[in-house]
């Protein structure tokens, strides 16, 4: 099988990326909903230990993506990489399946999300230099809907599993193995990457941000104001129920903010190649400031549904595109750096911007919560526009110059 052939319009290794985000996330979709109901419920831990594992885990996560991308340029290899992450949280699912206190998922969670920060990095770069310039925003849209396809199927799998073992947690942790092995295999198998030229010690790419230039720098400070306003997802979960959405329909209201997520990921990452990723991205952050001023205002429970199916859109909008956009302002020979650096800021921005929407929820108000993120949201769409003014003045004057 030639690597040059397509799937679907689709390069081998992104359509196989694809292939392998959508089993990984099954895999993890099917346990990540059910650990916080096996911890209080099986375990009997209480909330704030529940708190802290999520917080090592993620944290975990964030750090990890940067010197993993920093890895996979020194040694110029991206699969074996990418093949060890994903390997590396699926062997965790035992350790949680087996668990019989609290510190044992705990131990299973960091190994998950260890995996997830060496493969993320090494994985985006991979798509990226397999990728014509003007495709990338198709190319990252459709991981992107692969990805949020199996968070859909994952849960939906994990319910249905534990009707058939009547609540039996540890069955479903076992058998979501089976999704991530097949995952891992699709890597060994499928993905392909070009031999690089063997680097002496001295030109191998060093942690430093001195390889990129200020459009890098200025966008991943943007991007991380952004996150700093975008608290996690709980949140919208909690207001949801706040404003009279029974307990029983919030799975049905993630479902369908993840199934228009994953809907519009490919139709958003094509409308970028077409009409340009910075105009896509401004709309996606202008979009997210009136979603959260909506949750902030919202009275019943009509609105609320009409603001998380909004919210998938916005999803769609902006994960894929915006990681499309940096693949085209960084260098060829550090791809994997960057998008490490880049993930690594937005991961780590997550952490305070819970701490904020929770203490804004306690001590103010729930809408003051979405208040502050439609604040920075509007923030981050300013300074997007003066650096889309500031990057197309440079460009225009270094064309005169050449003139």
């Amino acid at each position: 099988m030639k690597n040059n052939r397509k799937f679907f319009g689709f390069g081998r290794n992104v359509f196989v990326a694809g292939l392998v985000s959508f089993f990984m996330d099954v895999s993890s979709e099917m346990i990540y909903p059910l650990v916080p109901l096996f911890l209080a419920n099986v375990l009997g831990v209480n909330k704030s230990v529940i708190g802290l594992i999520e917080g090592i885990a993620e944290s975990t996560a964030s750090l990890l993506k940067v010197f993993s991308g920093w890895f996979s340029d020194r040694i110029g290899n991206r699969k074996w990489l990418m093949a060890a992450g994903y390997g590396i949280s699926t062997l965790s699912r035992p350790i949680v399946a087996l668990a019989t206190g609290w510190h044992h998922v705990m131990g299973s969670r960091f190994m998950d999300r260890f995996g997830k920060g060496v493969r993320t990095a090494p994985r985006d770069a991979i798509i990226a230099e397999s990728t014509e310039k003007t495709h990338l925003g198709r190319a990252f849209g459709f991981h992107r809907s692969m990805d949020t396809l199996g968070a859909v199927f994952g849960p939906m799998l994990a319910f249905f599993l534990l009707g058939i073992f009547s609540n039996n947690y540890r069955w479903v942790f076992w058998l979501s193995m089976i999704p991530g092995a097949i995952a891992v295999l699709l890597i060994i198998l499928f993905i392909t990457e070009k031999k690089k030229a063997f680097l002496s010690y001295t030109e191998r790419p060093k942690l430093t941000l001195k390889h990129f230039d200020r459009r890098f720098k200025f966008f991943v400070l943007i991007a991380t104001l952004f996150a700093v306003g975008n608290s996690s997802d709980v949140f919208l979960i909690l207001r949801a129920q706040h404003v009279g959405v029974p307990v029983v329909m919030i799975p049905l209201i993630y479902l369908l903010f993840n199934l228009i997520y994953s809907i519009s990921s490919i139709p958003a990452g094509i409308a970028a190649d077409r009409f340009g990723r910075k105009r896509v991205i401004l709309t996606g952050f202008i979009l997210f400031a009136i979603l959260y001023y909506g949750f902030a205002i919202a009275k019943d429970t009509k609105t609320i549904w009409i603001l998380f199916g909004f919210y998938g859109l916005f999803m769609g909008l902006t994960e894929g595109v915006q990681k499309a956009f940096l693949a085209t302002i960084i260098p060829s020979d550090f791809k994997a750096t960057a998008f490490g650096i880049y993930n690594t800021a937005i991961g780590l921005a997550m952490f305070p911007a819970s701490l904020i929407g929770g203490w804004l929820w306690d001590n103010i108000s729930p809408s003051a919560t979405f208040y502050f993120g439609s604040i920075t949201a509007s923030l981050s769409a300013v300074f997007f526009i003066l650096f889309i003014i500031i990057t197309n003045t440079f460009h225009n004057s270094r064309i005169d110059i050449q003139k």
